[in-house]
C-alpha cells in the first residue's frame, strides 16, 4: 500500500487495513515500514508505474516511427510523429515528413500546444525519449503553455510503453503489410489506422461488446 500510494501516511494505511478486517496500531504500521526501508509520507518516492497510474488523465506521450515509401526519387524514409493520450489511448498523428528539421518540429510543437485546438490542451505532462529531434526549442513551446516535458531513461522503452505498443501495432497490422507509392498513400493509411485504434480503445473503455 505504501509503495503504490506515496501520499498515504500511517493513519491512512491503518484505516485501509481496517476496511480489510486487519486491525493494527499506527505504531505497528510505522514499524513495518521502517523495517522494509520505506520512508514515511511525504518523503516517500513515487516510482514511474505509480506516477503514470496516478496521473494518466494528465499525461500524453510522443514518439516517432519510420516507413519506407517508393517515390519518383526512389525509396524515401518518412518519419511520423504521433502523440497518445495515456488515459483514453486516443492517438493524434502530429505529422509525417521525410525531413524532420527543427523548423518542422517547432511548428508541430506549436500545433500541439495551441490553447484552443492543440492535442496537449488539458495535459500537464508530455513524455518523450531522448531523441535529438526533440530540441530545446521544441520542448520550450509546450512548457510555455504549462506542460512539463518528461524524458524517459536511456534504454528504458517501458517508460513509454503505450507509445511503443502503438508503434508495434501499426507496424505489424498495417505498415508492414503494404507497399506505399508516394507520401499521400502513407498518410491516408496512417490516418485510417489511428482512427481505428482510437475507436477500438474507446469501445474497450466503455465496455461495449
Amino acid at each position: 500500500m505504501a509503495e503504490e500510494n506515496p501520499s498515504w501516511g500511517h493513519a491512512r494505511i491503518q484505516g485501509q487495513l481496517k476496511h480489510l478486517n486487519h486491525r493494527v496500531a499506527r505504531s505497528t504500521v510505522a514499524k513495518v515500514l521502517k523495517e522494509h526501508g520505506i520512508k514515511p509520507s511525504p518523503d516517500r518516492p513515487m516510482n514511474w508505474r505509480t506516477f503514470v497510474r496516478s496521473h494518466a488523465h494528465m499525461i500524453a506521450a510522443a514518439d516517432f516511427f519510420t516507413t519506407e515509401v517508393q517515390t519518383a526519387r526512389g525509396l524515401v524514409r518518412y518519419f511520423t510523429l504521433f502523440v497518445i493520450d495515456i488515459a483514453k489511448r486516443r492517438v493524434h498523428i502530429a505529422g509525417t515528413t521525410a525531413n524532420p528539421a527543427s523548423s518542422w518540429m517547432e511548428q508541430i510543437a506549436r500545433n500541439l500546444a495551441d490553447c484552443d485546438e492543440g492535442f496537449l490542451t488539458g495535459k500537464r505532462f508530455l513524455v518523450i525519449d531522448r531523441d535529438a529531434k526533440y530540441s530545446p526549442r521544441f520542448r520550450s513551446i509546450p512548457e510555455s503553455s504549462g506542460v512539463e516535458v518528461l524524458f524517459t531513461s536511456c534504454l528504458a522503452p517501458d517508460m513509454n510503453a503505450y507509445a511503443e505498443r502503438f508503434v508495434r501495432s501499426i507496424k505489424s497490422e498495417c505498415l508492414d503489410q503494404m507497399i506505399f507509392l508516394g507520401r499521400g498513400a502513407l498518410v491516408r493509411a496512417i490516418a485510417e489506422y489511428a482512427a481505428h485504434a482510437t475507436t477500438s480503445a474507446v469501445i474497450r473503455a466503455s465496455g461495449t461488446p
